[in-house]
């Protein structure tokens, strides 16, 4: 049973490696030539000027290539756009959190009553997980379930 497991994992990370293959011959690297390309041909400088009072002339200006200050837009878009997606899943997040929580609560509390159950019945006591925390956290595992 846990070489299939082991086959899947390993089936699952092949195809994790074709997928980002695939994203970098067919995305990354025409993205990369479209930039290069919109570079070249958008060499001469534009004057960015910060002044709306004196567009004759400004207190603030400065020279930038057209291609920088467009992909700088871009990433700049890119940045904002990505935080205000994750500020929009706070909730989300949140809520995943709680839910963790009220999951390790009731695993410990499923413990403890197998535990009293298996004392009435004279069984003898199992060991079990720590229910609060233990001494490497919850379940002994990271942020990213890697054990500790």
């Amino acid at each position: 049973m846990e070489e299939l497991a082991v086959a899947g994992r390993l089936r699952r990370s092949y195809r994790e490696m074709v997928m980002r293959k695939l994203v970098t011959y067919v995305i990354i690297i025409p993205l990369a030539l479209v930039f290069a390309a919109f570079g070249v041909a958008n060499w001469h400088s534009v004057r960015v000027s910060f002044d709306p009072f004196d567009p004759s002339d400004p207190a603030l200006a400065v020279g930038v290539p057209l291609f920088a200050l467009i992909i700088l837009v871009a990433i700049l878009g890119v940045i904002v756009g990505g935080m205000a997606t994750w500020f929009g899943q706070r909730h989300w997040r949140r809520a995943a959190r709680r839910h963790e929580a009220d999951a390790r609560d009731a695993k410990a509390q499923l413990a403890d009553l197998q535990a009293a159950h298996a004392a009435l019945r004279g069984e003898p006591a199992r060991l079990v997980p720590p229910s609060h925390g233990g001494l490497f956290g919850f379940g002994g595992r990271d942020k990213q379930g890697a054990a500790l």
